[in-house]
């Protein structure tokens, strides 16, 4: 598991790069007394589609085009990995900073498309790339193979992003390396006068001698739905703790998909709970929470929420710890249920 925050951020961006069209769209009026006031609105995505788009885009960034992304991105994007939260804004000024090579041949291959609602859906897919980039003077190869996964929604004609994330595939019976240690402090040498740091009221002076940097944009604020969504999120870890197949069949949705932090797709419901109550050896799980926590609403039915899950105990004979997740929850009636689900590992050193 040894990658930098940075080259995830990068591939993150890479690996999913769709375009700012969509599949085509249903211009058809339903009737010739609204023919002249019907507005277009975009087919029901295909996986091809899709497919096509996210290559397309791949090609834009390779390049460098920035201007690609502006239209493509939803206001409400969100790449989520590491804990580390990226807006529209954030990601867009990354892409522009970064400098990627990558060799001909990557491929984009295994898609899979779950639908959230009619007018939300969540791509997954496994990538291929061997290549660097380059930041703050930094270059790091790119993971590969990855798995990327997607949330579209519809706007207007077209489809606009507003998640991503990816993680790398890792072969289950291999364990994760361990984080490398952090470099040793220098102390002095004898006779050498030891080092200070600049007091705190020293670079505060210094600062304010600068010119003054421009104010940060406004960050975003949770939905007044993300205490809501948190306790529920509790509630299924509790249910995992304790083996409850009847809490899952009832409080996730009848598409459910996910993507394990090692990169597996489970595209079913069945073969989510078959996962998590009966295939997954756990022992020793005492204690579970879902944390730091922040729901973005896509739309009055459909809320994206992130947060850390941890656990204690041991699963498949890895120590559990922190697992990162991004819950994409949709409204059935009067309730709230789980309908997608992208869980990543922790960086080294997090």
């Amino acid at each position: 598991m040894k990658r930098l925050i940075s080259v995830t951020l990068l591939t993150a961006a890479s690996l999913w790069m769709s375009a700012c069209g969509g599949p085509a769209a249903n211009n058809a009026p339903a009737n010739n007394s609204n023919a002249n006031t019907a507005k277009p609105t975009a087919a029901a995505p295909t996986v091809d589609a899709l497919l096509a788009m996210e290559k397309a885009a791949n090609e834009a960034w390779i390049k460098g085009d920035t201007k690609h992304f502006e239209g493509m991105l939803d206001d409400k994007f969100v790449s989520y990995e590491g804990g580390t939260r990226m807006t529209k804004a954030e990601m867009i000024k990354m892409l522009g900073s970064a400098k990627c090579e990558v060799k001909e041949g990557w491929k984009l291959e295994e898609p899979q498309l779950a639908k959230i609602n009619d007018d939300t859906y969540a791509m997954t897919y496994k990538t291929t790339m061997d290549g660097n980039c380059t930041m703050d003077g930094k270059s790091m190869k790119m993971p590969s193979p990855t798995r990327a996964s997607s949330v579209w929604i519809r706007s207007g004609d077209t489809w606009k992003g507003v998640f991503h994330a990816e993680t790398p595939i890792i072969d289950p019976k291999a364990a994760p390396a361990a984080p490398a240690a952090p470099p040793a402090k220098e102390e002095p040498k004898k006779g050498e006068a030891k080092k200070e740091e600049p007091k705190k009221d020293d670079k505060a002076a210094a600062n304010s001698n600068s010119n003054a940097a421009p104010a940060a944009p406004a960050k975003p604020t949770p939905s007044a739905n993300t205490e809501a969504l948190t306790k529920a999120h509790n509630a299924g870890w509790e249910a995992f703790k304790a083996r409850d197949a009847k809490y899952f069949e009832a409080n996730l949705a009848s598409g459910f998909a996910f993507v394990d932090p090692i990169g597996g797709y489970h595209g079913s419901k069945a073969d989510a709970i078959k996962t998590w109550t009966e295939t997954m050896k756990c022992e020793g799980i005492t204690k579970v929470s879902f944390t730091d926590t922040f729901s973005t609403a896509i739309s009055p039915t459909v809320e994206m929420l992130t947060g850390k899950g941890t656990a204690d105990g041991k699963c498949d004979g890895q120590a559990n710890g922190p697992l990162f997740q991004t819950a994409i929850y949709v409204k059935e009636g009067d309730a709230w249920k789980l309908a997608f689900m992208f869980e990543a590992m922790p960086m080294p050193g997090a």
